[in-house]
């Protein structure tokens, strides 16, 4: 009799250990993704102010851009989270030639480089628009560091603001910072830029590219992307490049 008690708690441990190895990974999961879908918001909540700010991004520069990529920093209970920073999303116009409307989030990450330097000690926001097809393409398909594997330039500033300097023509991208409340073009030359595949996994719950999620292949677009996805949508609805308008 006591050897069947003792079998059976045994089995009784076992079994609660078996449900417990399938439920904690769960949490941790829907952890994670929650994490993914408030770093999707915090972008959109960037890109709203920035868009409806007139010392924001220019709306006639937006306009000729492929994707928008924003890094946004984050905080919880007052404290700025270190972790955060570098993690954001890019968003590009859809169809084979960017000129579709703006597709579901991909994640992104970044470091080193200027971004460091800009972003120690700081509760940083970084938006930088990709302006051609090599850039959009090059950041889709893996890491590129900015400067080499494609050309950046600190972006013109203001709603009627012209991408007019040589620098700015040119570059396959310009990017912008905002720091205590102060928003202006700034050079992340040497930064390195690309997918985060870990974080795509938990947002979209599968392994999918950030090819696939561009081009509308990875599922259902977040919630947490409608108004980061609705001011884009609201202020540039089409690509005004040569070409694609």
């Amino acid at each position: 009799m006591i050897q069947q008690q003792d079998l059976r708690k045994q089995w009784v441990a076992l079994l609660a250990m078996a449900i417990l190895s399938l439920v904690i990974p769960n949490f941790s999961i829907a952890d994670d993704n929650e994490h993914e879908q408030e770093r999707v918001k915090a972008s959109g909540d960037v890109m709203k102010e920035l868009l409806n700010s007139s010392s924001g991004v220019p709306i006639s520069v937006l306009n000729k851009a492929e994707c928008v990529i924003v890094l946004p920093s984050v905080k919880k209970g007052g404290f700025l989270v270190a972790a955060q920073y570098g993690r954001g999303v890019m968003t590009c116009r859809g169809g084979e030639n960017f000129d579709g409307p703006w597709s579901a989030p991909a994640m992104m990450q970044s470091s080193g480089g200027s971004f460091g330097l800009q972003a120690g000690g700081q509760a940083t926001d970084f938006v930088i628009l990709v302006m051609n097809d090599k850039g959009a393409r090059a950041l889709m398909k893996g890491k590129a560091k900015l400067g080499a594997d494609a050309s950046i330039a600190a972006g013109p500033v203001g709603r009627d603001a012209e991408a007019s300097t040589n620098a700015s023509m040119g570059a396959e991208m310009l990017s912008y910072s905002r720091a205590q409340g102060v928003f202006g073009g700034v050079s992340l030359s040497g930064t390195s830029l690309g997918p985060d595949s870990g974080a795509n996994e938990k947002l979209y719950g599968k392994k999918v590219s950030a090819t696939e999620i561009i081009n509308g292949s990875a599922g259902p677009v977040p919630d947490s992307a409608k108004t980061l996805l609705a001011e884009l949508t609201e202020k540039s609805p089409k690509n005004e490049s040569k070409g694609k308008s």
